[in-house]
């Protein structure tokens, strides 16, 4: 979501390389392409609602009402919804731990499928308690629930990995998050975005009046760095390790 709908097409256009096209949501709503393969969507807030500018991970569910009913049963926040919102219904809520996020129901576009392509690479949930947040999340979204072979989840590496076919689709870690109201700091959903260069990204992001806002964070096969656009959203864009210069 964004205050200015215009700005970050060309702010995101410049950095990531996606084209924007209208939906049947009106004016106020574009879905971003890259290689011609859906990658996102871009909402355009009103001024009157004090919500913050932000990207939020959308998880697809089969009943919006059983979802949010679950929500409110294991003492998280429903935001927003569930409500009409084109050819289905959203909600909005946040996690016992205070993380945003929100679910969907209705038609999925097949080829915006997180983990390949051109969509974002992974999501990331950094929390206090990863195996709390892995029984929220899979009893609210009934990973690893039906229908069989949906999804699996499982402990690597001190995270819980979320899979969906071979693909590693979003990771919760847990650890020291204090309760400060640095967005890097206080619990919330990460979203990855694959780009080819990491420095040029970077050069183009503050080039268009963004900002880096972590250190470049590397391992074996990928290099990262967190970024904020003009209107202060957080978002990471990685690269292959070999991209380096």
């Amino acid at each position: 979501m964004a205050r200015d709908l215009v700005g970050a097409q060309g702010f995101y256009g410049a950095v990531l390389g996606w084209d924007f096209r209208p939906t049947s949501l009106g004016d106020g709503v574009s879905v971003a392409f890259q290689n011609g393969a859906p990658v996102a969507g871009i909402g355009a807030l009103a001024g009157s609602l004090g919500m913050p500018v932000t990207w939020t991970p959308y998880f697809a569910v089969e009943d919006a009402d059983v979802t949010a009913g679950r929500i409110r049963e294991r003492g998280a926040t429903m935001s927003v919804g569930p409500l009409p919102f084109g050819t289905g219904r959203a909600g909005l809520a946040a996690d016992p731990a205070g993380a945003v996020f929100g679910f969907w129901q209705g038609r999925v576009i097949p080829d915006w499928t997180v983990g390949h392509h051109s969509a974002p690479a992974w999501l990331e949930l950094r929390t206090r308690d990863a195996f709390a947040a892995a029984i929220f999340y899979g009893e609210v979204l009934d990973w690893a629930g039906e229908p069989k072979g949906c999804c699996t989840v499982s402990y690597e590496h001190d995270h819980v990995v979320l899979r969906h076919g071979r693909d590693a689709v979003a990771r919760i870690s847990g650890g020291a998050v204090d309760e400060d109201p640095d967005p890097q700091v206080r619990p919330r959903w990460h979203v990855h975005f694959r780009v080819p260069d990491l420095e040029a990204a970077v050069e183009a992001a503050t080039r268009m009046g963004g900002r880096t806002a972590s250190p470049v964070g590397s391992s074996s096969s990928s290099r990262w760095v967190v970024l904020a656009d003009t209107e202060g959203a957080l978002f990471t864009v990685v690269a292959p390790q070999d991209s380096s210069r």
